[in-house]
């Protein structure tokens, strides 16, 4: 018989609310089957999760670095605060034309005589009661839009700027600055060359059978709108420009559109010109042709290509 002083002694039984750790079922050889692994407690769980989270890239957790300064002046609005801030920056503009306008009232007979020029020879009548008085309200109105033209346009970059991307504000000044001087050189193209080509062919088509006596409403209707007419097809270099910057189309591709470019300049002399005289209408379909061609030209020197899918 053994000593049961030299007997081993018996593991002590585990605690029924503490279940032993798995490392000590281990070292004792005990399996799995004997010792259940007890589930994971709430820290280990806490550990656990924090470890997977920090396996995973930066990249997928947070935003890239350049992401915040991709649009430098995002303002986070709501749709309503959006509406409101574009319905005062049109009531700005409005006022700032209706201010132009009013100055432009001050001096309007010496603005109406000035239009007056290209139809040197001509007397002009007053056909109905109140019809300068109305002519004179048309031409203030149309210069004070023009004076009221840089004001109007910061407007519209003060809206939409803090929506743009650092790249598509590069575009900005350029684009307005361009626009604005294409814009008074359409007005000056049309004073120049259209209007009176347009009024030479008029007067002597049939001088020997009528004796010309036209009405001031009439023709300074003829002369602002062919003016503001050949102001807004002179923006072509700029929207082709655009285009171009933006990746959506290259020069090639405009320059093999070619025909269709003298097409469509015929068909709009055809409808922007408010007389329906050839020489008018051949003369601003070339310009708006050679224009075209201009803005081929920038798109080139500017090394734009279309962006790839």
């Amino acid at each position: 018989m053994s000593d049961p002083d030299l007997q081993p002694e018996a593991a002590p039984a585990p605690a029924p609310l503490s279940p032993p750790p798995a490392s000590a079922g281990v070292q004792a050889g005990t399996t799995s089957e004997h010792h259940p692994l007890p589930p994971p407690s709430d820290a280990s769980a806490s550990r656990t999760a924090a470890a997977e989270v920090s396996a995973v890239p930066v990249s997928a957790t947070a935003p890239l670095p350049h992401a915040d300064n991709e649009f430098p002046g995002e303002v986070e609005m709501t749709l309503v605060e959006h509406l409101e801030e574009l319905r005062w920056r049109v009531l700005r503009s409005l006022l700032a034309v209706v201010i132009g306008a009013g100055l432009c009232l001050l001096f309007v007979r010496p603005l109406v005589r000035w239009l007056e020029m290209p139809a040197a020879g001509i007397r002009f009548l007053q056909l109905a009661p109140g019809e300068f008085l109305l002519v004179s309200l048309k031409v203030a109105g149309y210069a004070g839009l023009t004076l009221a033209l840089p004001w109007v346009l910061f407007e519209l970059l003060a809206f939409v700027l803090p929506g743009l991307t650092r790249r598509e504000r590069r575009l900005v000044a350029p684009a307005v600055a361009g626009s604005s001087l294409l814009f008074l050189a359409g007005l000056a193209f049309a004073w120049w060359a259209l209007v009176p080509a347009a009024l030479r062919f008029l007067v002597s088509y049939g001088a020997d059978v009528v004796e010309p006596f036209w009405s001031i409403e009439r023709y300074l209707d003829f002369v602002l709108l062919l003016m503001v007419a050949t102001a807004l097809a002179f923006q072509l270099p700029v929207l082709q420009l655009l285009l171009g910057a933006l990746g959506l189309i290259d020069a090639p591709t405009m320059l093999r559109a070619w025909r269709w470019v003298v097409l469509g300049s015929a068909l709009a002399g055809a409808v922007l010109t408010p007389s329906t005289d050839p020489i008018t209408m051949l003369l601003l379909g070339g310009a708006i042709t050679a224009l075209y061609l201009v803005g081929v030209g920038l798109v080139a020197l500017s090394g734009s290509r279309p962006a790839r899918a």
